[in-house]
C-alpha cells in the first residue's frame, strides 16, 4: 500500500536535507546499513522515502513504514543557511 500524500509531506517537512538521523532498525534489507548508523539526510522523494548518506560511507533509502530512525539534529552546520554582509 502506498504511503498517503499527507504523511509524505509529513517526512519532507520533518526531515528536510542536512537533517542529522540514528537508524535504530532495518527491516528486509539483505545488506542493513548497521543499527545504531548515524548519517545525514540527503532528500526525501515523492513517495516518502528518507535518503541518507551514513557516517560509515553508506547510502540508502529509508523506508518509513518498514524502518526505524529518529531525528538526532534539525541540520548539520554545512546545511545551515550563510548570511552574507
Amino acid at each position: 500500500m502506498a504511503m498517503s500524500r499527507g504523511r509524505i509531506e509529513f517526512y519532507k517537512e520533518h526531515y528536510p536535507a542536512g537533517t542529522r538521523i540514528c537508524l535504530d532498525s532495518m527491516g528486509d534489507d539483505p545488506n542493513p546499513v548497521p543499527n545504531g548508523s548515524k548519517g545525514v539526510v540527503s532528500f526525501v522523494d515523492d513517495c516518502g522515502t528518507v535518503f541518507a548518506d551514513f557516517d560509515c560511507g553508506r547510502s540508502l533509502g529509508i523506508c518509513p513504514e518498514v524502518d526505524g530512525f529518529h531525528k538526532i539534529t534539525e541540520q548539520t552546520e554545512s546545511q545551515e543557511p550563510k548570511m552574507s554582509m
